[in-house]
């Protein structure tokens, strides 16, 4: 194993501004779910599920983005500038196709869908109010999106920090406006939440649009070089970009259909697997930095002939990646009851979500190594690889919690449990493929 030549500097560099706009982004996440959890259990519950449903849409944009990311990341090892503008372009025209077939489903079809597969009347009627307004945010978050795979693409991440601190906090303020019907606003409950996130992402893309356009340094890229829709560039595109999409459709799948067997186990449940959810998300922000990391820096070094240094590469993010997470899990456990009082003021809630807390907190450093190692597949171009690690780990994790949640009826915190099963899963299953896969010679 060759060591990697990628400084610790240059990770942190990526890493940082995309962990500080994480921490933006989840105050958005935050922001509704402690706001909810003082409106009622069913709002909180019905904000989990149609807040997972959206994002399973979301995440399809999200995994294009990745993929154009890792495109535009190898084109900046390689040199080859102008191609990079080119392929941002089609990437967002795509993106803009795909958030009117998201919008469309989810506002006429999603109603249908939620039907079948929510018991409680009261959930199923608050999720519906939550995705008729949510819906319309896929316009702007995918544009938000387009932008997010540019900037970590060539390095220059620190926009993410703007643009999310900007999302986050007009979302906090009209949460509270919108929610509680302050300032002379109508009290709209659960559908103020969703109104807020959706004006947040479109001044989030304002802004990005607006940022990119005085950028004199993207002159270089040829990004606001009209062209027209390239179907050959889509299709090469696709190649790298799909089996992402389809990767993260998988994942926040798994997500959304975990919370329906929860919704099973009763309402409480379900508002407890929310907090969590939250929490759980928040502790794991370092995580996502430090995957954007090793995606750009894996397809980068790749794109300099450097493939021999992948693997320690890759090991050097993981191992800067659980220190990190460590440190956050071991100040988490000392405020258990104080952190799950910021989503809820209802005492039994909170009673119950610290003992579940404790147990995600613990399966965060599996989580942290089998992300990394998981996204330096993803940045070697194998993406259908990646797709099919995905998918195996998902099945074998939404197995256990059917197990443990509806045939065996134990406690929730043995369903959260699966959280374990994952994280050891997808980091032993990227590990043995990048020592004996053969990734080496693939081209994008």
């Amino acid at each position: 194993m060759i060591k990697s030549s990628v400084k610790y500097k240059q990770i942190w560099n990526i890493a940082i501004p995309i962990i500080i706009g994480s921490i933006a982004q989840n105050i958005l996440n935050v922001t509704d779910t402690a706001f909810l959890g003082r409106v009622g259990e069913v709002e909180l519950g019905a904000s989990a599920i149609g807040g997972l449903l959206y994002y399973v849409f979301m995440m399809l944009g999200f995994g294009y983005g990745v993929g154009t990311q890792i495109i535009i990341a190898r084109r900046n090892g390689e040199g080859r500038l102008s191609e990079i503008g080119q392929t941002a372009r089609n990437s967002f025209y795509f993106l803009i196709i795909l958030a009117i077939i998201s919008f469309l489903f989810v506002r006429y079809y999603s109603p249908v869908l939620l039907n079948i597969s929510i018991d409680s009347a009261s959930i199923l009627e608050k999720s519906n109010e939550y995705l008729y307004l949510r819906s319309i945010g896929f316009f702007f978050v995918f544009t938000n999106i387009a932008f997010r795979s540019l900037y970590i693409g060539i390095e220059k991440t620190r926009v993410i920090i703007y643009a999310t601190v900007i999302i986050a906090g007009i979302n906090i303020i009209l949460d509270y406006f919108l929610i509680f019907g302050k300032f002379g606003f109508e009290e709209m409950g659960i559908r103020g939440a969703a109104l807020a996130s959706v004006i947040a992402e479109l001044a989030g893309s304002i802004f990005l649009l607006s940022y990119s356009l005085s950028r004199k340094y993207l002159k270089k890229y040829w990004i606001f070089k009209y062209s027209s829709f390239s179907l050959n560039l889509f299709k090469s595109i696709s190649k790298t970009a799909l089996p992402v999409m389809l990767q993260n459709f998988v994942s926040l799948s798994g997500w959304f259909i975990f919370f329906l067997f929860v919704e099973k186990m009763g309402e409480h449940n379900l508002a407890i697997s929310n907090i969590i959810r939250n929490a759980y998300i928040v502790l794991l922000i370092p995580v996502w930095g430090f995957a954007a990391a090793s995606n750009t820096l894996v397809s980068n070094t790749i794109g300099k002939n450097k493939h021999r240094e992948v693997l320690h590469l890759a090991f050097k993010i993981a191992g800067l990646c659980f220190v990190v997470v460590l440190f956050f899990a071991v100040v988490s456990l000392g405020f258990a009851k104080e952190i799950m009082s910021i989503f809820t003021n209802n005492q039994s809630l909170i009673n119950d979500s610290v003992p579940v807390f404790y147990i995600v907190t613990g399966s965060s450093l599996f989580i942290a190594i089998g992300i990394i190692l998981f996204n330096a597949v993803s940045g070697t171009g194998r993406t259908l690889v990646a797709l099919f690690i995905e998918t195996g780990v998902i099945l074998t994790y939404l197995l256990y919690v059917w197990l443990n949640s509806n045939i065996t009826n134990n406690s929730i915190e043995m369903v959260w449990t699966a959280e374990y099963v994952y994280g050891f899963s997808l980091g032993l299953v990227s590990l043995l493929y990048l020592i004996f896969g053969k990734w080496g010679m693939k081209k994008i």
